[in-house]
């Protein structure tokens, strides 16, 4: 009898078989991993997934000070993937020459990521969705599959960011998808991620898996599944008090070029914000039914499950449109909740972490020992207990070297990141925007551009950052700052985690 199932569905269910690996005994002991990396989400719009903070944050931890020292797609995946900063990978955008794909595989630093660390110790690891920005590309070929992965679902043509009509790279075979409803991008790849854990599950030996899930909402232009579609039909953006920001005479130089949102950029950000929500409802379903997955298979309880954003996103704030590669805390401060073994549900962790510090974590909990060039440091000693005597006072922003217009010839179109807003384009020279700076445990957030202006912000007095006070900070405060900036811009591994550990102006 002809399976009533289609083709494409018939070959992934096909493609989830187990590779056949030898696994150490002690890898058997540790505990599996699953990370899910969404696209463009801000804190904001986190609030709103019940089943995720009921789910994750309720029965675990919730990072209230998580950030990502840039806040772009490819530079924080690589970070992410690597444990670095931006000027230890060269990665600062998200396209050739200063990053994307071409540059993270040319550079070789696909060699050494968590991915081949975790494989190297017995785990099964897996990517579903999406790896980094241009990706794929003529020089490695349409069915190119990274190091370090022993499962492999990444998207390879057509329009992902759509959700609709794309092509995977399933292990080495390209599947086609089309525009059914059924075949929404965030669905499928649910269904695979749903596969991959109950086949693992079963395999035997027990192997633990690192399950990197990545799906491409709420990235613009936030297509939400068709069950979605019609709901939440009066919500609009929050009018925050930087929203349209009346005066930003004391903003960089760049910022005074950037006019004031007219009735018809308003009616973009609101309905943008709409499907970005509705989206979200399909991201939490998400996570709902990975917990009961997980559940089912009997790996709940010996699963680290983390949820987190490669960056924040603006709509509206500053006067800027939608987009994200800023220093304003819509851009950099992302969700992070994560449960697990010995982790105590309700646990709220204060001190200041980011998505340089993922690596590391996973290759802790997962016994291994890192590369020298990691920047990062790991979680672990937050899940429980006092907290360490010792933690970071300063962490490091940087932004993109280049406008992101650049480089993007040569790659097909739809695996590419829409553009933003081009709040950046009001102001022919791109390097009135590119800057170094710090947010502090003081609730402080400090930058140096490369043209001389300045930004501080007291966010204990100014939470929205309504007032830069660069001009009028104390002297000896902005000294300490800026020497600070300079050292961490240049370091590396132990060295710049001892010198974040200082509180600059409190030495």
């Amino acid at each position: 009898m002809k399976s009533s199932k289609p083709s494409w569905y018939r070959h992934l269910v096909a493609a989830t078989l187990l590779f056949s690996v030898a696994v150490p005994a002690l890898a058997q002991q540790h505990a599996n991993i699953l990370f899910v990396l969404v696209d463009d989400m801000d804190v904001e719009l986190f609030q709103h997934m019940p089943k995720t903070r009921r789910l994750l944050a309720g029965q675990g931890a919730t990072f209230e000070n998580s950030f990502v020292s840039l806040a772009l797609c490819c530079p924080s995946r690589t970070t992410t993937l690597r444990g670095q900063f931006a000027h230890n990978t060269g990665i600062f955008t998200s396209h050739w020459p200063d990053g994307g794909f071409m540059k993270f595989n040319r550079d070789g630093l696909e060699s050494s990521t968590v991915a081949t660390w975790l494989q190297r110790a017995g785990y099964r690891t897996a990517l579903l969705g999406k790896y980094l920005n241009g990706y794929p590309n003529d020089e490695t070929g349409r069915l190119y599959i990274p190091p370090g992965w022993s499962y492999w679902f990444s998207p390879n043509g057509g329009t992902p960011y759509d959700q609709f009509n794309y092509r995977i790279n399933s292990n080495g075979r390209t599947l086609s998808f089309g525009s059914a409803p059924q075949q929404h991008l965030n669905d499928v790849l649910l269904a695979q991620a749903t596969s991959f854990l109950r086949e693992t599950a079963a395999g035997a030996p027990r192997q633990p898996f690192f399950l990197y899930l990545a799906p491409y909402l709420p990235h613009a232009p936030a297509t939400p599944p068709q069950r979605y579609a019609d709901s939440l039909p009066r919500i609009t953006a929050p009018r925050t008090p930087s929203f349209n920001e009346a005066d930003v005479s004391d903003k960089t130089g760049w910022m005074q070029y950037v006019k004031l949102l007219t009735p018809a950029d308003e009616a973009d950000i609101d309905a943008l914000y709409r499907r970005r929500r509705q989206s979200a409802l399909a991201l939490d379903d998400m996570v709902e039914s990975l917990v009961a997955t997980l559940r089912a298979t009997g790996e709940l309880e010996r699963t680290y499950f983390f949820f987190t954003s490669d960056n924040g996103f603006h709509q509206g704030q500053h006067r800027l449109k939608e987009g994200k590669s800023k220093l304003f805390e819509e851009d950099i401060r992302v969700p992070l909740v994560v449960r697990g073994p010995d982790i105590p549900a309700g646990r709220v962790v204060h001190q200041i972490v980011a998505n340089v510090d993922l690596a590391p974590t996973f290759a802790d909990i997962a016994g291994v020992e890192t590369p020298d060039f990691v920047d990062g440091r790991s979680l672990v000693p937050l899940f429980s207990g006092p907290a360490p005597a010792r933690w970071r006072q300063s962490l490091l922003l940087e932004s993109p070297t280049s406008d992101e217009s650049v480089g993007r010839a040569g790659i097909e179109e739809g695996l590419l990141e829409p553009r933003d807003g081009g709040e950046a384009d009001t102001h022919p020279v791109w390097k009135n925007h590119i800057y170094r700076g710090l947010r502090t445990a003081q609730r402080q957030t400090f930058a140096l551009y490369e043209n001389g202006d300045g930004e501080f912000y007291d966010l204990a007095q100014d939470p929205f950052q309504l007032t830069n006070r660069y001009k009028s900070m104390r002297p000896a405060l902005k000294d300490a700052l800026a020497r600070q900036l300079r050292v961490l811009r240049g370091a590396a591994g132990q060295a710049l985690r001892n010198e974040e550990e200082t509180a600059a102006g409190q030495r």
